[in-house]
């Protein structure tokens, strides 16, 4: 079977989640035996010609088409970007897309912009459609007040959404929770179901631990995060945590990442006087991992205002690091329960200070994180393999 992978950002450059977790399906679909093509924009600018766009990456064949520059960049300037990648997709893959018939299109969200090229490919190779939805934008916009709902801007998000939505024939949502948030928002036509997330790898043991040395934390009890760091997160929790803190001379925090709350992270530690939190740049996948792995405790956080119930991706790096969570979710985020049911980590409610300052303190204990350690590969193993991932979305062909 030809399966053609459509997303946003892609490895060897990216350092995102999401492009982590596609190349992983992608290596896993190859492993089956199924032909893979990878159709991702060139925003790095690796390829300055037409002609060298196609590389070839653990076997996976990548199409990339130049594009401008999609993260870490203004909002104008992106919102530009990503309203033309399906055009900039059409145009500069018109040749490719004659020879890359696929029976089925498998495409990530977000971006949010991906329904055109998608409804135009379906059209050309009479294939099936499934979206990876993980990402609930403009909603969780409008949810924070970023975005006002009658607002011009909003009204066009909102019917991008739409396309990118009515041009699946199958939704897979992260979570029971964000499954019966979805049923109720979602008026199209798609099949709706559960797809967890997933990663394939295996724990990383060092013998080593530059960073640590380099920051002079030997001996510290380290939580981590990693990731996005911005308004959807409302990293002002991760501050307060640190602040509160303080008096417990081993715990210290290492923040690696970028995004809309830089430089809110950046001045707070100033104005904070954290000596016990640094943050750090964001680096590749393999260091990144590499850095992980140094580390105790794995830290995520949501925005309270949320409505929809959000997975990070980081947890799943967390799990395979047998790196006790530690995090605070939206009200009735159903993530609380897969973690603690599990006995995994600790998540709480988010702005709720007093009791995610009293889960951190547990996690200092050695036995504590002992015991949650050895729960983060039988969680991982149950709910978040590649493999079964890979055979919920086939079964939209079979």
């Amino acid at each position: 079977m030809k399966l053609c992978i459509i997303v946003d950002d892609y490895l060897p450059d990216s350092t995102k989640i999401a492009a982590k977790m596609m190349h992983e399906l992608a290596i896993e679909y190859k492993s089956q035996g199924h032909e893979v093509y990878v159709v991702t924009p060139d925003s790095y600018k690796k390829y300055q010609n037409l002609e060298n766009q196609i590389e070839v990456l653990d076997g996976i064949t990548i199409f990339r088409f130049p594009s401008g520059r999609l993260k870490n960049i203004s909002k104008p300037i992106r919102l530009i970007n990503e309203c033309l990648l399906p055009f900039r997709a059409l145009f500069h893959g018109r040749n490719i897309f004659k020879t890359w018939k696929s029976d089925l299109i498998i495409y990530y969200s977000p971006s949010i912009f991906w329904g055109y090229l998608v409804h135009k490919l379906k059209q050309k190779w009479k294939a099936r459609s499934y979206l990876i939805l993980r990402d609930f934008f403009p909603q969780w916009a409008i949810d924070n007040g970023i975005l006002q709902y009658n607002n011009p801007l909003t009204k066009f998000f909102l019917f991008i959404e739409r396309l990118n939505y009515n041009s699946a024939d199958t939704i897979g949502l992260m979570s029971e929770g964000n499954l019966a948030w979805f049923q109720n928002y979602y008026k199209g036509k798609a099949h709706l179901e559960v797809l967890y997330n997933w990663v394939s790898d295996q724990p990383i043991v060092i013998k080593d631990f530059p960073v640590r040395k380099r920051l002079g934390i030997e001996d510290k009890i380290v939580f981590f995060y990693g990731g996005n760091i911005g308004h959807a997160q409302d990293m002002s929790q991760i501050i307060r945590l640190a602040k509160n803190l303080l008096r417990k001379k081993n715990a210290f925090f290492v923040l690696v990442g970028s995004g809309d709350e830089v430089e809110l992270v950046r001045n707070s530690i100033q104005s904070e006087s954290l000596t016990n939190m640094v943050l750090l740049d964001p680096v590749s996948q393999t260091e990144f991992k590499n850095t992980m792995s140094e580390f105790d405790i794995g830290l995520f956080c949501l925005n309270r205002n949320h409505k929809t119930h959000n997975f990070p991706g980081k947890i799943l790096g967390y799990l395979v690091q047998s790196m006790p969570v530690l995090g605070s979710v939206n009200p009735g985020n159903d993530l609380k329960e897969v973690i603690e049911s599990a006995k995994s980590g600790f998540v709480v409610e988010s702005g709720d200070d007093q009791v995610f300052l009293n889960a951190a303190i547990q996690l200092l204990d050695s036995e504590v994180r002992d015991n949650c350690a050895m729960n983060c590969r039988k969680l991982l193993n149950q709910k978040f393999s590649v493999k079964n991932a890979s055979k919920t979305i086939l079964k939209i062909v079979n």
